[in-house]
């Protein structure tokens, strides 16, 4: 599997993006997570999606970000609403063990 993000840049304390993780495999026949890492800190566990189950997201993220597919597009989505600086970070997607070579977001007025 191959995977793609696209989507971040540069955003004000409040606003909102939507990232982009193209796959080219089949989205959901395999569970597919976002996770970020911010400088100087890990990598952290945003939020998780798989076939048939509602997504699970981490309690930072809880109620502001929401992830989503679509099978024709062989994609998957995290929307990203009233960001803050402390989500400025790298944002990767993941499946099965495989990353994206991640996309920059950057919170900031």
């Amino acid at each position: 599997v191959h995977l793609v993000e696209s989507g971040g840049g540069l955003v004000q304390p409040g606003g909102s993006l939507r990232l982009s993780c193209a796959t080219s495999g089949s989205i959901f026949s395999a569970p597919m997570a976002w996770y970020r890492q911010a400088p100087g800190k890990e990598r952290e566990f945003i939020a998780l999606i798989g076939s048939g189950d509602k997504p699970n997201y981490a309690d930072s993220v809880k109620g502001r970000f929401s992830v989503s597919g679509d099978n024709a597009k062989n994609t998957i989505y995290l929307q990203m609403n009233n960001l803050e600086p402390e989500d400025t970070a790298v944002y990767y997607c993941e499946s099965l063990g495989v990353w994206g070579q991640g996309t920059l977001v950057t919170v900031a007025s």
